[in-house]
C-alpha cells in the first residue's frame, strides 16, 4: 500500500478542516449528499465551529477524519439519535478522489461501526444514492443491508438515495 491512512476523531479547535473537507466533499460529489454545495457554503465561520464544537461536546457524535501523512483525506460523521441511543447514524461519508480504494473509505466505516457499537446501539443506519454503486458495495462489504424503499436524496430532488441498516446487536 503506498500509503497507511489513519483515522481520527476531529477536535472543536479544527472546525476549519472540518469545514474544507465538507465543501471539497460537496464540490467533488455533489449528488451524494442531502445538503448541497451552496447551502454548506453560506455557513458563517460561526456555525462551523459551533457545529463541529457542539458535536464533540454532545457525546452523541463522532467527527471523523482520515488522513495521510497529516493531510486530511476523508470524512465521516457518527451520530447516536438523543430521543432513540438505539439508533445510530453514518452520515457526511467522503474519501478524495485520490484516495478512493485504498482503504482509507473501510476505515472510517468501520470506526463508526466500532463507536456506535461501543455505545450500545442497536444499527446503524445510512443513506446511499441509488447507482452509486462504488460507495454500495462499501457498505455492503460492512454488512449494511438495503431497509425499505428509495427516497428522495433531498426536498424536491430526482435523485434517489437508498437507506441501509447494519445491526449491531441483536438480529
Amino acid at each position: 500500500m503506498p500509503y497507511a491512512p489513519t483515522i481520527r476523531a476531529l477536535g472543536a479547535n479544527e472546525w476549519r478542516v472540518y469545514r474544507d473537507l465538507r465543501l471539497r466533499a460537496l464540490s467533488d460529489s455533489p449528488l451524494a449528499f442531502g445538503r448541497t454545495l451552496a447551502e454548506e457554503e453560506g455557513r458563517l465561520d460561526v456555525e462551523w465551529s459551533s457545529r463541529l464544537a457542539s458535536g464533540e461536546d454532545s457525546g452523541s457524535d463522532l467527527p471523523l477524519v482520515a488522513e495521510v501523512h497529516g493531510e486530511p483525506i476523508g470524512l465521516a460523521w457518527g451520530r447516536i439519535d438523543p430521543s432513540d441511543p438505539k439508533a445510530a447514524a453514518l452520515t457526511q461519508m467522503w474519501v478524495a478522489p485520490a484516495h478512493r480504494r485504498l482503504g482509507a473509505g473501510q476505515m472510517l466505516v468501520e470506526a463508526v461501526i466500532a463507536w456506535a457499537r461501543a455505545r450500545n446501539a442497536s444499527y446503524l443506519d445510512l443513506g446511499v444514492t441509488c447507482g452509486d454503486s462504488s460507495a454500495r458495495r462499501l457498505y455492503e462489504r460492512a454488512g449494511f443491508r438495503p431497509l425499505g424503499e428509495p427516497q428522495a436524496l433531498r426536498p424536491g430532488s430526482e435523485l434517489m438515495a437508498q437507506p441501509m441498516r447494519l445491526a449491531l446487536r441483536g438480529a
